[in-house]
């Protein structure tokens, strides 16, 4: 997992990258197609903020708050090469998902979105990874974390 951790990140930002092109390219912004009739759909969103699309215009501040905590990311993350493999996996998804939504913010002026379920606003492959990067963080913050038994300061 250790010697991975990039090819993670880039399979990650591959797979964000091709469901985008494919739905950019295959439907007009503002589309559904129901995929689970009253439960899942594909639309096509252009968010033009950052989550639940808050801060909506203010798209050069948001690259460039993105742009240190990635760097500040891979910064730990090379520091802590030998951590357990949660902070590792953490790390690499949070690194995917904000490199993902930064690359089309940069590109394109929005993220693109397009996975509806109806009780939560539209999101993508980028924002699923850095949920499930926060949750394996939480998960090594209180189960595999040493540091605070220790005294250690990181």
């Amino acid at each position: 997992m250790k010697k991975l951790r990039y090819f993670v990140i880039l399979g990650v930002l591959l797979a964000d990258h091709l469901v985008k092109l494919l739905v950019r390219g295959t439907m007009y912004c503002g589309q559904t197609i129901t995929v689970i009739d009253g439960v899942f759909n594909i639309t096509y969103v252009q968010n033009r903020g950052a989550a639940f699309s808050l801060f909506s215009g203010r798209g050069p501040m948001i690259m460039v708050i993105t742009f240190i905590a990635l760097c500040i990311a891979v910064w730990y993350m090379e520091r802590h090469k030998e951590e357990h493999w949660t902070l590792l996996l953490a790390l690499e998804l949070i690194i995917s998902g904000g490199a993902g939504n930064l690359i089309d913010r940069a590109l394109m002026g929005f993220v693109t979105d397009m996975f509806d379920m109806h009780f939560w606003p539209v999101f993508n492959i980028a924002d699923i990874a850095i949920c499930l990067g926060c949750g394996f963080l939480v998960l090594y913050m209180f189960v595999f974390d040493k540091s605070s038994e220790t005294g250690e300061q990181v």
